[in-house]
């Protein structure tokens, strides 16, 4: 295993290309880098392989320089500076950087000294990059601006979004919170608070969709494509699998897990002695005990979530106090933040950034140890010198922290006092790995429909969402007075929005995870090798085998489903969950 003197991360990577004194101000300021690289003659392999790294240095600076845009804005979406510096890259530098980089990727693949590049450090680049010239269009340039522009309106919108309960003022992760305490009157009066307030911009959000639905549609009709699915499954160089592949995902779910949490809605039931179980009944602990408090502040979450990674390896541990000590993260929940969590790479420095809202819930540890997992991803890819194997696909990214989502937990007793505590944390970890594959099936299934049917209205989506929640619903909720919440449920997940199907992701890193924690717990340091020497490759090698380096399988059938559901769930019956009968 590694260890802690490995890591010296305070200072960025020596430039080459670009002088460590450049600082972007406008397109004027860059537009001789691309020109130059644009133009530059190239007379042998070596010289391509130059060229190729210099590039990279350069996409590398933008992209970081992009990063703490984003970041500095959904840190307070009400900033106006910081909007404006956002706005000014998308609107300003983004719309010049395209066609340059169409012409870049047109050089490299018709360069005669292409064939001599050395596959190991370039196959997957090259790959890409031909894909890319594929998707090019210059009509688009103006379309994907704006379409930057209009995904990052529902940020706004939702993190304006706020109730007042009981006279004081909650932001919607702090009053999602309140559903886990143990008062049904209380939690009640929390979700009708919260529904009134998602439905107020009910009509806002769908005008959103509306209009991201037109200008994705004409970004795929002028890239030549019938519809903007097939476009983004290109777009997201989902090479190693297709369409029918994913509804074979759909249908294993459907098969071999909404049964399991049918039975596990059943006995939340009957824990909790009611006649309905209401949709605010589900997050709280089923036999009235109070919510699980991990942790009390920001300081208190990251102090023990470095011990905890510690006990697994140092080099983990040494990952987080270094963002830590360097002020790269911002965990706690505030009015005006955007919602969600995330881990930004930041490609100069090495070291990423951690977003998130952290209101001192159980489901924070989780997203703490989640967004923990795609750092240490960061931390082991730093050293590529090719930019471009730094940022490798989501299913690979989502395997990184879901794995360490469960591979943490052995060591969760640093945020509880007591083995009951303890006991219930797991439990709760491991039915939600269950119960989050239905609702990713659900949303990826509802996607598939609403491009495929890109002139959808309000009305029509919602009722399509309906049929399709049902289809995947375990059919234990009674939803009777909140029926106008679930016909629009999906306007909760921020993806559908910001990131159009980036989610199917998250079930297949969550099967992933499931054998790489069954295979930790059968051999802890195997199992920790081969995690994270797989997690080392970047996008070095094609997705399947990062999986097998990984020592699991890219495998959706029901059988390989179905297996990996039965080992979580004789985990559960371990820790006093239920057990589905043969």
């Amino acid at each position: 295993m590694m260890n802690k003197q490995e890591v010296t991360l305070i200072e960025p990577r020596k430039r080459k290309y670009l002088s460590q004194e450049f600082v972007l101000t406008n397109w004027k300021s860059l537009e001789p880098f691309f020109e130059e690289l644009t133009n530059r003659t190239i007379e042998g392999d070596k010289e391509l392989e130059q060229w190729v790294l210099d590039r990279s240095e350069l996409e590398g600076y933008l992209e970081e320089n992009l990063a703490w845009r984003y970041i500095n804005y959904t840190r307070n979406t009400e900033d106006k500076q910081a909007k404006e510096a956002y706005l000014y890259f998308v609107q300003e530098i983004q719309p010049h950087i395209i066609p340059f980089s169409h012409k870049m990727d047109v050089k490299l693949v018709e360069s005669p000294y292409l064939e001599k590049l050395d596959p190991a450090q370039f196959h997957t680049y090259v790959r890409e990059v031909k894909n890319q010239i594929s998707l090019y269009r210059e009509e688009n340039i103006p379309l994907l601006t704006r379409l930057s522009e209009e995904s990052q309106k529902y940020s706004e919108i939702t993190g304006k979004m706020s109730v007042e309960i009981n006279g004081k003022e909650y932001t919607m992760p702090q009053a999602g919170a309140l559903l886990k305490e143990p008062d049904r009157n209380l939690r009640r009066q929390v979700y009708e608070k919260m529904t009134e307030r998602r439905l107020a911009d009910k009509a806002t959000l769908d005008e959103l969709m509306n209009e991201l639905l037109k200008l994705r549609n004409e970004v795929a009709t002028n890239a030549g494509f019938s519809n903007y699915r097939d476009y983004k499954f290109r777009e997201l160089g989902r090479f190693d699998y297709d369409a029918g592949d994913v509804f074979t995902f759909h249908d294993s779910i459907r098969e071999e897990i909404v049964p399991i949490v049918a039975e596990m809605e059943k006995t939340r039931k009957e824990a909790m002695k009611l006649e309905k179980l209401k949709p605010y009944d589900l997050d709280v602990d089923p036999e009235g005990k109070a919510a699980l408090k991990p942790f009390k502040d920001a300081d208190e979450l990251v102090a023990k979530t470095v011990e905890c990674f510690n006990r697994i390896d140092p080099f983990l541990g040494n990952c987080i106090a270094t963002m830590r000590d360097m002020g790269y993260l911002d965990l706690e929940s505030r009015k005006g933040k955007a919602p969600g969590g995330y881990n930004y790479p930041l490609d100069e420095i090495g070291v990423p950034f951690i977003f998130m809202n952290a209101a001192g819930t159980l489901r924070d540890l989780k997203v703490m140890v989640h967004e923990g997992g795609h750092a240490i991803h960061s931390f082991l890819t730093r050293d590529y010198e090719l930019n471009f194997l730094k940022h490798v696909p989501s299913e690979v990214a989502e395997l990184a922290s879901m794995s360490m989502e469960l591979i943490s937990m052995e060591h969760w007793d640093l945020f509880f006092d007591n083995e009951e505590d303890l006991i219930r944390a797991k439990k709760d970890q491991l039915e939600n790995v269950l119960d989050m594959l239905p609702w990713i099936a659900i949303v990826d299934k509802f996607q598939h429909w609403l491009y495929l049917n890109p002139a959808n209205t309000a009305e029509e989506r919602s009722r399509e969402w309906l049929a399709i929640l049902n289809e995947f619903s375990a059919q234990m909720v009674d939803w009777e007075g909140y029926e106008e919440l679930r016909r629009n449920l999906w306007q909760r997940q921020l993806h559908i929005y910001e990131v159009p199907f980036y989610y199917i992701e998250y079930g297949m890193a969550q099967l992933g995870a499931i054998s790489v924690w069954k295979n930790f717990r059968e051999n802890p340091e195997k199992g920790l090798r081969q995690y994270l020497e797989a997690l080392k490759l970047g996008y070095s090698r094609p997705l399947p085998e990062i999986y097998e380096a990984a020592g699991i399988r890219f495998d959706f059938s029901k059988s390989y489903i179905k297996a990996l559901a039965d080992f979580v769930r004789e985990e559960l019956a371990k820790l006093g969950g239920i057990r589905v009968d043969e």
